[in-house]
């Protein structure tokens, strides 16, 4: 990477709950830099970072942002408004009518996030086959800005019936609203999403211009604090970057930006180390985020955040409020919890000593000793252990049990929490958990990864190096990538499959002119060499709700019914198909900082990289565990005794049990015996 003779500074930066991370290559190597969050204003702590990295060269950054996530959670969206046909405005909040929990008696709907009073209608219509039946009367549209003006609202969806197949109206009426009010952001089914289904189109949509304003100042800001010859690049929760002017107009697919950037890190490295079959174990301060990669990361187009359905294509991750911040404490029927409430950055765990006053899973593995204080962070941030110890005296006194039992059981507690998140995307999918490889990253993954392995019966763990920054790393070696569809609703008839697969590949050739020509607007042109295009089809048996995503094939009842029993357990013979959806995905593929080979193990590893020992509490019983600078360590060093190993960015714990080799790459490979 160069800019004019220069050489360019690659920066992944993630933005957590309680860190900023960032990962930066420069001429002289890899480096990496941790700094608390700012969560009411993410981007401080952003450009304080980027100060301490320099700015005398030409910087490449991709961030990743919870911006969106986190102003749909926190409903601080802007006032937005929706502009629906006559007699469905009420769409956003009928939704599918249906009960989330079924037996939860104080169970409520999340409230739409447009009120009544701002949904408007116009009374025109485009029928199920894309013809118009009834045309836009220009009076309506002229009464509807009036509306829009007197209720001052800085953000419209505009979502009409059947306009993935004729999207005039729509069109005309986004474009009348631009044109009539300056500043106020625009957001239109057909462009943000032309797929069937009303509801999720309408819910996308309304999504996309909540979260816009709020969003297009965020990175407006970052765009404007940076040097003219930095480039900012935006991680989306489909694996890929975009660009910022993208992020500008379609934010909605920026709402799972960090963890998604985790799961890529692991998938690029966990390749690079021999690895294919993959579960993702990112565990950071505030919760704990899991994915499954069998030889590419799993996708899923049904997200919902809030209880609001998105339907922009995601890497699948299920998450749990369970991190290293997460809060012990106990019910009304006196039983011991463990989050999702967090402690955060401010004032965090007691032993950051900021204020914090209730014990968390971070306290805990001090109060272990699975924690050293002199190496968190690399020795730049001291933990105070005083406090925890006199939290733990309380609370076992109150519990009338032993204070390291009480510890052990909140981590047996919390382990528990993320191995269900695991086997929801493993086991519940048809998946054999012994048959894949554990990538264990997030600040706090290290201390519970080989326990949960243990508790799974799967095999192995692997730990890149700097495992609390493998998402700002990921985001580095992630691709540009957008995303494309198109609903075609077409039958697959016994021996017309030939001919349907003709029709497909005409159909996908209005995606591919589009992709190209927005790919070359990035600078990638060069198909096969830096673009890559790949087809997929959504597809499913005649009458159910739901599909399934396939590649693109000349077989595709063959290949859905191979995916569908792999889902599922079984097939519907002789039931008739028919293909929902086509799928583009475009893929540039730029320059990447490289990976380099450690350097070769001496065989010294006890003299080299042991620099000390502590007591460490594993089943009730007191060990004395070697403590292993992890910076030390060289490719081919391996041990078999419980062991801490340090580095700056995380701390990961060895129980008896295990064998640990460093590979080439500098990643730790923990095999694990006792299950």
């Amino acid at each position: 990477m160069s800019s004019k003779g220069k050489p360019t500074v690659a920066v992944g930066v993630d933005t957590g709950g309680t860190f900023t991370d960032f990962v930066y290559k420069t001429p002289e190597g890899w480096k990496v830099y941790k700094t608390l969050s700012t969560p009411e204003n993410p981007a401080k702590a952003i450009l304080e970072g980027l100060k301490v990295i320099g700015e005398d060269l030409p910087r490449y950054i991709v961030h990743g942002t919870t911006v969106a996530t986190n102003t749909l959670l926190e409903r601080k969206g802007a006032k937005t408004a929706f502009v629906t046909n006559k007699g469905f405005k009420d769409i956003i909040e009928i939704g599918r009518q249906n009960r989330e929990r079924l037996y939860d008696l104080h169970y409520r709907r999340e409230k739409p996030l447009v009120p009544r009073n701002l949904r408007f209608e116009i009374d025109c219509r485009v029928n199920s086959k894309g013809q118009i039946v009834k045309d836009i009367d220009p009076k309506e549209v002229e009464e509807l800005i009036e509306n829009l003006k007197k209720e001052r609202v800085e953000a419209v969806a505009v979502c009409f019936l059947f306009s993935f197949l004729n999207p005039q109206h729509e069109k005309l009426v986004g474009k009348l609203i631009r044109e009539k009010l300056k500043g106020v952001y625009v957001s239109v089914s057909s462009e943000i999403l032309p797929e069937f289904r009303e509801f999720e189109r309408a819910s996308t949509t309304v999504v996309n211009a909540y979260v816009a304003p709020k969003m297009a100042k965020y990175v407006t800001t970052l765009k404007e604090s940076l040097s003219p010859q930095d480039r900012l690049v935006i991680m989306q929760s489909s694996g890929g970057v975009i660009s910022a002017d993208t992020v500008i107009k379609e934010p909605v697919r920026t709402v799972l930006s960090g963890p998604a950037g985790g799961v890529v890190g692991a998938w690029k490295i966990g390749k690079l180390a021999g690895f294919e079959k993959l579960i993702t174990f990112d565990m950071g301060g505030t919760s704990t985020d899991v994915s499954l990669v069998d030889g590419k990361p799993s996708f899923t187009t049904e997200t919902k955040i809030s209880g609001i359905p998105i339907k922009v294509p995601m890497i699948e991750i299920h998450t749990v409020g369970a991190g290293g911040g997460s809060i012990v404490w106990i019910d009304e029927g006196g039983a011991l919890k463990v989050g999702p409430q967090s402690a955060g950055a401010n004032p965090g765990p007691i032993c950051y000593g900021r204020g914090g006053k209730e014990i968390t899973v971070t306290d805990t593995n001090l109060f272990l000793g699975r924690l050293v204080p002199d190496h968190f962070l690399g020795g730049n941030m001291k933990l105070h252990n005083e406090g925890v110890e006199r939290a733990f005296k309380n609370l076992s006194e109150k519990l009338k049990v032993d204070p390291y039992r009480l510890a052990e059981g909140i981590l047996e507690i919390a382990n528990t929490k993320m191995e269900g998140a695991i086997r929801v995307i493993s086991v519940q999918r048809g998946y054999n958990p012994s048959e894949f490889t554990l990538v264990s990253f997030g600040g706090a993954g290290g201390m519970h990864a080989v326990f949960l392995a243990k508790k799974l019966g799967i095999p192995r763990v692997l730990i890149p190096k700097n495992p609390g920054l493998l998402s700002a790393m990921g985001m580095l070696l992630a691709d540009l990538v957008r995303d494309y569809s198109l609903t075609v609703m077409l039958p697959i008839e016994g021996g017309r499959e030939q001919e349907l697969y003709r029709h497909l590949k005409e159909l996908f050739k209005t995606l591919e002119n589009r992709a190209l020509e927005e790919m070359e607007r990035e600078g990638f042109t060069q198909l096969g060499k830096d673009l890559f295009l790949e087809h997929s089809l959504d597809v499913r048996y005649k009458g159910q709700s739901y599909e399934v995503n396939i590649p693109f094939t000349p077989q595709i009842r063959e290949e859905f019914e191979r995916v569908y029993k792999n889902l599922y357990g079984y097939t519907l013979e002789n039931r008739p198909l028919e293909v929902v959806n086509i799928r583009l995905k475009a893929i540039g593929v730029g320059e990447k900082p490289p990976l380099p080979p450690i350097e070769k193990s001496d065989g010294k590893l006890l003299s080299r990289a042991v620099v000390g020992e502590q007591k460490t509490f594993f089943g009730g019983k007191t060990y004395t565990v070697k403590v292993i600078d992890r910076d030390k360590l060289l490719a081919g060093d391996r041990w078999d005794f419980p062991s801490i190993v340090v580095e700056y960015s995380s701390t990961l714990v060895i129980p008896p049990g295990c064998f640990v080799r460093v590979d080439e790459f500098g990643n730790l490979i923990v095999e694990v015996f006792e299950n």
